[in-house]
C-alpha cells in the first residue's frame, strides 16, 4: 500500500484521487508518521465470502501415492 502525510495530500488530493481509482491500489494518508485515514477505491459489489462456493472447480486425485507411469511422467516434465 502506498502513503503520503495530510499535508501533502492536501496539496495534490486530485492527483492522489485519480491514481487511486487508475491503479485500485489503496493510499494510506499518515500524519506525523502515523496512519490515520485510508482512501479506497469505491466498488460496487463487495465480493460475497460464501463457504464452498467454487468447490465444483476442484478437482480431486483419487491415488495420490502411486507412480504415475513413464508416459505421463514425460509429459509433465
Amino acid at each position: 500500500m502506498k502513503t503520503m502525510s495530510v499535508t501533502e495530500f492536501k496539496s495534490h488530493a486530485l492527483r492522489a484521487i485519480s491514481e487511486v481509482s487508475d491503479t485500485r491500489e489503496t493510499l494510506i494518508l499518515t500524519k506525523r508518521g502515523k496512519p490515520l485515514v485510508q482512501v479506497a477505491p469505491y466498488c460496487e459489489e463487495p465480493m460475497e465470502m460464501i463457504p464452498g462456493k467454487l468447490r465444483h472447480l476442484l478437482e480431486f486425485e483419487k491415488d495420490i501415492v502411486s507412480p504415475l507411469g513413464e508416459d505421463i511422467w514425460k509429459a509433465s516434465q
